[in-house]
């Protein structure tokens, strides 16, 4: 019961800060391309891969279950990306669509191999 309530209480809390980076980042950045939602799952990949490069010593098991599957699996938005890559397909904005799958797909991998090296960095 205590591991559902970690990942319960670090969902709402992941997808509160999605909600207020997505908004701040459409706010500050511009609303035609969906960049908060990049910025979201960019950090997110990021963050996630250099929590899992940690060791157990530095990382308990509740709080990885906590972070990781709780306010990084709120935080990280797949489904905000889907459904906004199919509006802008469905406005006709091809080009921009094609855009966020290959920054999305590339960027998050891009940031969690980052992550993963600075895990790896600071486990040693």
């Amino acid at each position: 019961m205590l591991r559902l309530l970690l990942v319960c209480a670090g969902g709402a809390l992941g997808s509160g800060a999605r909600y207020l980076v997505s908004t701040w980042a459409a706010r500050a950045i511009g609303a035609d391309f969906p960049r908060g939602t990049l910025l979201v799952n960019a950090t997110g990949s990021f963050v996630l891969a250099l929590l899992f490069a940690l060791p157990g010593s530095r990382v308990s098991p509740e709080l990885r279950l906590f972070l990781g599957a709780g306010v990084l699996g709120g935080y990280t938005t797949y489904s905000s990306f889907n459904t906004e890559t199919i509006a802008l397909l469905d406005q006709g904005s091809v080009a921009l669509a094609a855009a966020n799958l290959a920054l999305t797909v590339v960027g998050c991998l891009a940031a969690g191999l980052a992550g993963l090296a600075l895990g790896r960095l600071l486990a040693a």
